[in-house]
């Protein structure tokens, strides 16, 4: 048997083998992510060998890219603008304040630890790092001991910031000499990537979902053939924007905006959106976890073999200093408890978005490319071990203390919001009950 065979027998064995035990691991600490990165080291280089970088690089970015792809498109399907206007929402101040913040701490943090890098290298490490995963630890988001308050806010938080962060990665690497967008000059990437990516996303995601709400009104296309649909708007959005030489992912994330959009005009049910991009939801959880899966095998294996403390201590000031701290000054005067600032502040998981941008740069030869690799690698690491097994019990007790705390008195937190559904992909926990 080939390797090919082995390598695509080790995956579906993977894959199945969580499947079936899925819902006694859910709500644990032994979280998908965990179990599909532990398992990717094992196949990769550092153990059975049945994967490379050198061997497969091609195959993984196609795969990465779809997953990004389809993750970036239905999060934006369920963002809706009244989750950011209304009185309970505190995203805008995480989306805003919060994110700028995050990528200057990142960017100055990262220029004592890590030395050799110029101040644009340094910067494209701090927007890889800048965008969360809600995925490596949805306990955090799923349980309803948890105010829905804040789990709307880490929610809608989680499905905007990779795509914000977007054009600032584009431009950092428009401001490294040598990488493709360099070449474009600022100013093409800007014109490409930032102008024209969106506007192709806006004009296919608005007119295919005008065309399916006309299809669907005239009863021609059928439940199954609605949500096949979806993937193939999200990937027209995608590749327009590539053969344009802008960003396919701008153009991917404005596309689900736009299609959304036109999905709830008339009398149709909100839930009917959720219905129609339902399987692009479940499939880009799915292909997520096989990128998790092969991010283990290729990246995290090898960069566990060349491990620093430099390396170690930034991916440790990612996930706490470089994310709680600017959390915090973003919620200042919100009236939110400590307990629920150190809470959103500490899920702010990194995951696929940081995977793919990672594998852009290493893409690209920037100088330092080895170490920006390492640094991503095991900051994603640390993040699915550390979010995934403190996810579950970190809910239950902040929402033992929300419960002791809100019946003495009356708390910000309990502001009722809607929280915007979100089905549950490959690897979610079941839904704890509240008490």
């Amino acid at each position: 048997m080939s390797d090919t065979a082995w390598t695509g027998a080790a995956v579906a064995g993977i894959a199945a083998a969580y499947a079936l035990a899925s819902r006694r691991l859910g709500g644990t600490p032994v979280t998908a992510p965990i179990v599909f990165v532990g398992f990717g080291i094992l196949i990769g280089p550092v153990g059975l060998h049945l994967v490379s970088l050198q061997q497969d690089s091609a195959q993984l970015r196609s795969l990465v890219e779809a997953a990004l792809t389809l993750v970036l498109f239905t999060d934006a399907t369920t963002v809706r603008p009244a989750d950011l206007r209304s009185e309970g929402a505190l995203s805008g101040r995480l989306l805003s304040v919060g994110l700028v913040l995050t990528l200057g701490a990142g960017w100055l943090l990262a220029w004592p630890l890590l030395p050799g890098l110029g101040v644009w290298e340094l910067a494209l490490v701090a927007a890889v790092l800048a965008p969360t995963d809600a995925a490596l630890g949805k306990t955090a988001i799923s349980d309803s001991r948890v105010p829905s308050l804040v789990r709307q806010t880490l929610n809608v938080e989680s499905g905007l910031n990779d795509g914000l962060v977007l054009p600032f990665f584009v431009l950092f690497l428009a401001a490294v000499p040598g990488t493709s967008y360099a070449q474009e000059g600022e100013g093409g990437t800007f014109w490409r990537a930032l102008l024209l990516s969106p506007a192709l996303g806006l004009a296919v995601g608005g007119i295919g979902g005008k065309l399916l709400g006309w299809s669907r009104d005239h009863r021609w296309v059928t439940e199954d053939w609605r949500q096949i649909y979806v993937l193939a708007v999200a990937a027209a959005a995608y590749e327009l924007a590539v053969v344009t030489q802008g960003s396919g992912f701008i153009g991917a994330w404005v596309a689900g905006f736009a299609f959304a959009f036109t999905q709830r005009g008339g009398a149709r049910p909100e839930h009917d959106v959720a219905h129609t991009t339902e399987l692009a939801e479940y499939l880009g959880s799915l292909l997520a976890m096989l990128s998790l899966l092969f991010f283990g095998a290729v990246l995290l294996g090898p960069a566990l073999q060349h491990l620093t403390w430099r390396i170690v201590g930034y991916a440790l000031l990612s996930l706490t200093v470089v994310r709680m701290l600017p959390v915090a000054v973003a919620l200042l005067g919100s009236g939110l408890k400590r307990p629920t600032v150190a809470y959103v502040g500490w899920f702010g998981p990194r995951g696929l978005a940081s995977v793919v941008f990672g594998l852009l740069v290493a893409e690209e030869h920037v100088h330092g490319v080895e170490l920006i690799s390492r640094v991503v690698a095991i900051t994603v690491g640390l993040s699915v071990l550390l979010h995934g097994a403190s996810a579950a019990v970190l809910a239950a007790r902040y929402g033992r203390w929300f419960e002791r705390a809100a019946a003495r008195t009356e708390l910000r937190e309990s502001v009722s919001t809607l929280v915007t559904p979100r089905r549950r992909g490959p690897g979610s926990p079941e839904q704890p009950q509240g008490r």
